[in-house]
């Protein structure tokens, strides 16, 4: 990894754009394009490889849902995709999250929020900590009827990481998961590391997914 994050903002309002660019360049972050269109955001991903994505739900030509999916679908190491969102049920944010986003902001975030959820999911985690992420990821899992795009046998996992799986999508912390198992926050990371690996999934985010339409977890 580069030592400062690589950012792209996709989003149709220059306001949003230039507010996060300022934000994140003042942080020391680099914003190496902007996009308009979900079709510009999947080029300028394509043309600059970067880190992360600020990626709009609601844009023209290409919305940011489709733009994701086309993304991670590409060919490489894909970028980590945080996507905004103007409404704090948007129901498109569950299907994005399926999709492989690393999770979502509303776009009133504070620079402190914006410049943390940046440095985040770029260190491989995941933005789970918002209560309404867990209450978008209840609602819709239910309702999802798209069959998982890789085949996870929860019976892979081992009875301890099956506890820790099933906590995790509460959106417990590591801190609150190790203080649940009696377990140090090094080895909660381990089981984590292994449940993402067995399962073949990218990050929290998408074990937290797994969790509800496998029927480990229930709403």
């Amino acid at each position: 990894m580069t030592a400062t994050p690589r950012v792209v903002v996709a989003d149709d309002q220059a306001l949003v754009r230039a507010g996060f660019r300022m934000i994140l360049t003042a942080d020391g972050i680099e914003v190496v394009a902007e996009a308009t269109t979900g079709v510009e955001a999947v080029d300028a991903v394509r043309r600059h490889r970067p880190d992360v994505v600020l990626m709009d739900i609601r844009m023209p030509e290409l919305d940011g849902l489709a733009a994701t999916r086309q993304i991670l679908a590409g060919p490489g190491e894909a970028p980590r995709i945080i996507m905004l969102t103007t409404f704090d049920l948007d129901h498109y944010v569950y299907a994005a999250l399926a999709a492989g986003a690393s999770g979502f902001l509303l776009k009133d975030v504070t620079p402190e929020q914006l410049v943390g959820a940046v440095r985040l999911v770029r260190a491989g985690d995941a933005l789970l900590a918002p209560a309404i992420t867990r209450r978008l990821v209840q609602r819709f899992a239910q309702h999802d009827t798209d069959p998982p795009v890789v085949h996870r046998d929860l019976a892979a996992l081992t009875p301890r990481e099956l506890e820790v799986l099933g906590l995790l999508a509460q959106g417990l912390s590591n801190a609150e998961l190790a203080g649940r198992l009696h377990l140090s926050e090094a080895t909660v990371k381990t089981h984590v590391a292994r449940i993402l690996a067995k399962l073949g999934l990218r990050d929290r985010v998408q074990a937290v997914v797994v969790a509800y339409r496998t029927g480990l977890v229930t709403p």
